[in-house]
């Protein structure tokens, strides 16, 4: 009887946390929810949605950057809210649309890359963190459907070729590998045209921080749902820093510091012009 419990619990076991919960209580999973009637695509609901997010290589790994605001149609909902999160020691996870469903996908994604480490007794590989967040975002799919879309920005460092990679998706959980530097949300397109001009191969640490600040400037300058640095209220973007080293949240202080630098410069400039 003991030696057929144990083989039933060894048949069940899975290195997928995501897999266990799909079998064993669905009702957890954040894409498992139904919306309340009279949402539709057409009238989605009204909820709060996170932009801006921006990443790029740099020598020795790779960086990525979120504003703070969060809006609810033409209204802010957040000033504060986080949307750069480690996903393991080395990885680090971006968000952008839906903020609760993403937060919730990200938080799942955490315990399913640690989960797979106790099962194992070693770390997922980047490229396998990388196609089990894809198949997250598919399960997603009936809500992004339905206007309650998630698509993150997911970066680490493959400490198998040693070197910084950077993954998009798009809300059907395809994967893409980006080169070089990637930004999503809505403020995108104007973060995106600062780091093609800013950007270059193999910039210092500090330097991909100061890029990072500035095409985020940009995105908040021309795209009302993202939040530029505020000197008032103290608040600067969430930024993490992956490399051989694994995963760093820079302080507060480097950022304020790299933030005043930013608006410095543009306020000279605005004078001379």
């Amino acid at each position: 009887m003991q030696e057929s419990t144990a083989n039933q619990v060894a048949a069940n076991a899975t290195s997928s946390f995501t897999e266990h919960l799909l079998r064993d209580r669905p009702e957890l999973l954040p894409f498992n929810r139904s919306l309340p009637g009279g949402a539709t695509a057409a009238a989605p609901l009204q909820v709060p949605h996170a932009t801006t997010i921006v990443a790029m290589s740099y020598g020795g790994g790779v960086l990525m950057a979120g504003d703070r605001r969060a809006t609810m149609g033409n209204v802010i909902a957040s000033r504060h809210i986080e949307k750069v999160f480690p996903a393991d020691h080395f990885s680090v996870l971006g968000i952008a649309g839906t903020a609760g469903i993403a937060i919730d996908l990200t938080r799942l994604f955490q315990v399913e890359l640690e989960h797979y480490e106790k099962i194992e007794g070693t770390q997922l590989s980047l490229e396998g963190k990388a196609n089990r967040l894809g198949a997250m975002i598919r399960g997603n799919l009936p809500l992004a459907l339905q206007g309650l879309a998630v698509v993150p920005l997911f970066a680490g460092f493959d400490t198998t070729a040693g070197l910084g990679r950077l993954f998009s998706y798009d809300v059907t959980g395809g994967r893409y590998e980006e080169h070089e530097h990637h930004t999503v949300g809505s403020g995108s397109v104007f973060a995106r045209g600062a780091l093609k001009k800013l950007w270059r191969p193999n910039l210092t640490a500090a330097e991909a921080l100061s890029v990072a600040v500035e095409s985020l400037y940009d995105a908040a300058d021309d795209d009302s749902a993202t939040g530029g640095p505020d000197t008032v209220r103290q608040l600067w973007p969430v930024v993490y820093t992956v490399d051989s080293t694994g995963a760093r949240r820079i302080p507060e202080a480097e950022l304020a510091a790299a933030s005043r630098g930013v608006i410095e410069a543009r306020t000279i400039a605005g004078r001379e012009a």
